[in-house]
């Protein structure tokens, strides 16, 4: 047991050290000091405590040190102060990269351009890559469209791809709409352009007017971005969409036509068959009425207004008609026989 002691107290020992040197980082202190930031060591163990990784924080201030960055006083905006431990740990505590501000500071401050810390932060907060922002607004870049068709009014389809460079605007790369908006204003420029062209030869002929009057609408209100230039990079003449219109016009209007003349038919025959129906009510009637003709013969006989040799010389008159017609009828065919 007395042997097992020494052991436990060096293996202990040996814990608490490590414990120590995390809690207590000794080197990093070390080299903030020769490096020229004033950080103290208990401030580094509060760092761990609050589960901020001194070493990010340290660094980060090493390299705006060496860099010469310094941001404005809120006292006097006339003067200028290096960074503030605090002020990279609340960024660090409220979810940002603040090696990513550093290096874009160092960038916007080596090119002139203005940017505070304030603003980096915000930007970096907001999801979006605040050095690549410095990078964009010190190297522009340039974004290709995807095929934009688009009718002029002859009826040809165009089809134009461009070629757009656009530079970060960072007073309004919080708030601002991305490259999505700017490559959707361009494609709807570009529509408008060649729907303004009288003919598809005119676009082909001059496609820097596409260009021209696409920058003249300000597409870059409200984005990100400011773009520099539109540059038309490829017109393929597509499909003769006014014909193929007029194709499918004529083909409806045929169909139309098609549909009245059948219905103009249908009414025609609706109209024939009411006449076949009236014309056999009416054979239907003259039957009635010549089946009341034998009743009334009869009832004229029996009341005495008809006699018998009435009737019979009314049958020899009716005979006599019949042989006259017959006769009538024989010659006029003798007739034209004969004319043959």
């Amino acid at each position: 047991m007395s042997s097992i002691l020494p052991i436990l107290f060096v293996v202990g020992g040996i814990v608490l050290f490590f414990i120590f040197l995390y809690f207590v980082p000794v080197n990093l202190w070390i080299t903030a000091i020769f490096s020229g930031v004033r950080v103290g060591l208990l401030e580094l163990v509060f760092m761990r405590i609050r589960k901020v990784p001194p070493s990010i924080i340290v660094n980060s201030l090493i390299t705006a040190t060496k860099a010469g960055l310094t941001v404005l006083q809120e006292e006097d905006e006339s003067a200028r102060r290096p960074l503030r431990t605090q002020e990279l740990e609340t960024h660090y505590l409220a979810g940002g990269n603040v090696p990513q501000v550093i290096k874009a500071l160092i960038s916007a401050d080596k090119a002139n351009i203005n940017l505070t810390f304030k603003q980096a932060t915000a930007i970096d907060l907001a999801g979006r890559d605040v050095f690549e922002a410095v990078q964009i607004s010190v190297n522009p870049k340039v974004i290709n469209t995807p095929s934009v068709a688009a009718v002029a009014a002859d009826g040809i389809q165009l089809v134009a791809k461009a070629r757009v460079t656009i530079r970060a605007n960072i007073q309004q790369l919080v708030g601002g709409a991305g490259e999505e908006t700017i490559l959707a204003r361009v494609g709807e420029g570009i529509v408008t352009s060649v729907g303004s062209a009288a003919t598809h030869k005119e676009v082909l002929e001059n496609p820097d007017k596409i260009s021209k009057l696409v920058l003249q609408r300000g597409l870059d209100a409200g984005t990100a971005f400011e773009i520099l230039s539109i540059d038309i990079a490829d017109v393929d003449v597509g499909a003769n969409i006014g014909a193929k219109l007029q194709t499918d016009q004529a083909s409806a209007d045929l169909k139309v036509a098609e549909a009245k003349a059948e219905e103009r038919r249908a009414m025609a025959v609706a109209e024939e068959q009411e006449m076949v129906a009236k014309a056999q009510e009416a054979r239907a009637k003259v039957i009635l009425a010549e089946a009341e003709v034998p009743k009334a013969l009869a009832e004229a006989f029996r009341t005495g207004n008809l006699g018998v040799m009435d009737y019979y010389k009314f049958q020899n008159i009716e005979a006599d008609t019949d042989m006259r017609q017959s006769i009538a009828g024989s010659g006029k065919k003798g007739s034209s026989s004969s004319k043959k």
